[in-house]
């Protein structure tokens, strides 16, 4: 059984993202946040419904929310959904 999605595995995948895959972290908000003009982005928090980011847009701290299309059971469903929607940009 995979873990529950609490604040502390939030801020263990915020943390890994924002240093691991920043890229990624980038087209989540360009893309499903609807923010193209963004240069950079941090994932601040995650949660079975979506993610909260932060977008530099025109050197300004732009706050953005994901949904994720459905409710996310644990961890592990977070893992699958986040490369699933990098797959729907870049097949």
């Amino acid at each position: 059984m995979s873990e529950a999605i609490t604040a502390a595995v939030s801020d263990r995948i915020c943390k890994h993202m924002n240093k691991d895959h920043s890229d990624a972290v980038l087209t989540y908000v360009q893309v499903f946040g609807q923010q193209q003009a963004a240069t950079a982005a941090t994932m601040d928090t995650i949660d079975a419904e979506g993610m909260n980011l932060t977008a530099q847009v025109e050197g300004v701290a732009v706050p953005v929310r994901v949904l994720f299309d459905h409710p996310l059971a644990d961890a592990k469903e977070v893992h699958h959904v986040l490369v699933e929607m990098l797959k729907q940009v870049n097949p």
